[in-house]
């Protein structure tokens, strides 16, 4: 029975430390940080004419629905149109993409007949880029108008060479659960990027908004699933750093429905996944001290070791349980039951379409959790292609 006690705590351990206690720890870390050396003033920006050159990429698939309202989205934006190139990147598109793209004179228009995947297409597109700092946005999200300023401004900072927008997720409709489980989830990792990048780095850029300094980008795998994310830390491996803001930000809405947002999370794991594996010489502290700490506390676990741990808990601890009359841990097996009670009743009154706050926060974290295990499986049968599904937005 001991030894099935200590595999319990440690369980236990790794899924407290993963989803809170590491985000104890490191505002714990940022305060001390702080008091002991002082942040640098935030750098300001110069005037438009001595602004950098900037390209935004939009990577897209059949999003003939979108374009207009993205294109007056990106008309908003307050940067010197000189000094901003308007780069659609088309993999494979059936649509009419092409001819409303065409449209528009202020469009450089990038075309591949063949769908091969996003990783593919943003290296088709940066082999015709000539500005020294890309900006990557996908076309269902919406920046604000002083996105792309912000992120010049971030450039500005020490050993900067990589910066990582906000993810914002807003509901179309009051009580969309895949919407609203998926915002409150953002909220929280929102917090924890810029933690890091307070610490010393963010861990990984996501999609939605993000851009590079071309002097020092690293191509992603042409079958990466996450190439966002291999792209960035690439950077972070290469001894730069991934600044955080968010000041500059990109808007989109949840996935229609929990099965398309199922699409999302098991992409995201598999190819969080592939990525730990191909990134694995970032968990060495010996050559990688705090970028290990971090990678391994905020990416590494909750991909790889937490979920097995999650789902020991509950069999572990009702075997305690059965076999040794203690309180301590039939306090824990009636906790545990009901988690997972308040998770089902969250599930059920989604699939009836009510919504509990209280309830699908269980519901949307065991949501998660499982399509980690559904990720692994994803990643085998797409192991050599990086062709995205897309899922539909709400």
């Amino acid at each position: 029975m001991f030894p099935l006690k200590i595999i319990f705590w440690l369980c236990l351990a790794i899924v407290f430390y993963t989803y809170l206690g590491y985000g104890v720890l490191l505002y714990a870390l940022l305060w001390t940080k702080n008091r002991l050396f002082p942040p640098t003033p935030e750098p300001v920006l110069p005037g438009n004419d001595e602004l950098p050159e900037m390209t935004l990429m939009i990577c897209a698939y059949n999003e003939e629905d979108i374009i207009a309202e993205k294109m007056a989205n990106i008309r908003q934006i307050e940067y010197p149109p000189e000094k901003l190139c308007v780069m659609w990147v088309t993999d494979g598109s059936t649509d009419n993409s092409n001819q409303l793209l065409s449209q528009y004179p202020d469009v450089t228009l990038v075309y591949s007949p063949e769908r091969r995947g996003k990783a593919a297409a943003m290296q088709h597109g940066l082999s015709l880029n000539k500005a020294p700092f890309v900006v990557f946005t996908d076309a269902n999200t919406m920046l604000n108008t002083n996105a792309i300023r912000e992120i010049a401004r971030q450039f500005l900072k020490a050993n900067v060479s990589c910066v990582s927008g906000e993810k914002r997720v807003v509901s179309r409709e009051a009580g969309q659960v895949a919407a609203e489980g998926e915002g409150l989830y953002w909220r929280y990792e929102s917090t924890l990027k810029r933690w890091d990048s307070e610490l010393y780095s963010a861990m990984g850029a996501a999609g939605e908004l993000f851009a590079v300094r071309m002097s020092h980008y690293h191509p992603a795998p042409a079958n990466a699933l996450l190439d966002d994310f291999m792209m960035s830390m690439l950077i972070v491996k290469d001894g730069h750093r991934i600044a955080y803001t968010s000041d500059a930000y990109a808007t989109e809405y949840g996935s229609a429905n929990m099965n398309e947002e199922s699409k999302r999370k098991r992409r995201i794991a598999a190819g969080g996944l592939q990525s730990v594996w191909w990134l694995r010489s970032l968990m060495n502290p010996l050559r990688y001290p705090t970028v290990s700490f971090l990678f391994v506390s905020h990416r590494v676990l909750r991909w790889t070791v937490t979920p097995f741990a999650l789902l020991a808990l509950l069999p572990l601890n009702a075997a305690i349980a059965w076999t040794e009359a203690s309180l301590l841990y039939v306090v824990i097996l009636v906790l545990q039951l009901l988690f997972y009670a308040a998770a089902i009743s969250g599930w059920w009154l989604a699939q009836i379409g009510r919504k509990n706050r209280l309830l699908y926060v269980p519901y949307y974290f065991m949501f998660m959790n499982i399509n980690v295990f559904r990720g692994i499986a994803y990643l085998l049968s797409h192991r050599n292609s990086g062709v995205w599904e897309k899922a539909k937005r709400g």
